[in-house]
């Protein structure tokens, strides 16, 4: 191992242990011009290894920018085609929901949220491509795979299933019951 002493640019110093056999072992040292800056980073350094812990546990991906709730919200509107009950606005308002989070991209780009969800998400079927998401870099390219754009899969599941559940707990306190449920 390679032991040195290392200055940080100001009057501190810290010792750096390198080129140890078979370590497993990282430091990270960061700085910043106030402790909030700090706060920061350590908390996107957090957010970082979280994904990759995510990616050790599940390694499939799905590809951003909305378009795999565009693509979900198209095909639960599909299937809410073919249930004849009451339950197909049900499904068409979680169809809705997933689409919130495309037009909230869009929003935050710049972008006029319902036409651009309209846009994209008739290309998606007229090309039936699910990669195709909001251009949030206005990058003249809305397909996801091209733009290098990913999320894990395990994480956006996890994502809405926490929406799910957060909605049936707010309709439970609401006391609002489903078709055929018991009081």
């Amino acid at each position: 191992a390679v032991v040195s002493t290392q200055s940080t640019g100001t009057k501190d110093r810290m010792l750096v242990i390198e080129d140890c056999k078979n370590t497993r072992a990282v430091t990270l040292f960061l700085r910043g011009s106030n402790s909030m800056i700090v706060q920061e980073a350590k908390r996107s350094i957090w957010d970082a290894m979280c994904v990759i812990r995510n990616l050790v546990r599940d390694n499939r991906i799905v590809y951003g920018g909305g378009s795999n709730e565009i693509s979900c919200a198209v095909a639960v509107s599909a299937a809410a085609d073919k249930v004849p009950s009451i339950e197909q606005y049900a499904m068409r308002a979680f169809a809705d929901a997933l689409e919130s989070v495309p037009m909230a991209l869009a929003e935050n780009s710049g972008f006029a949220p319902f036409a651009t969800l309209a846009e994209v998400k008739s290309r998606q079927i007229k090309e039936n491509n699910p990669r195709l998401g909001i251009d949030c870099m206005d990058n003249g390219e809305n397909d996801m795979k091209e733009q290098h754009v990913i999320e894990t899969l395990i994480g956006k599941k996890q994502q809405i299933m926490l929406a799910t559940q957060l909605v049936r707990m707010i309709l439970k306190i609401d006391d609002v019951r489903s078709p055929g449920e018991e009081e």
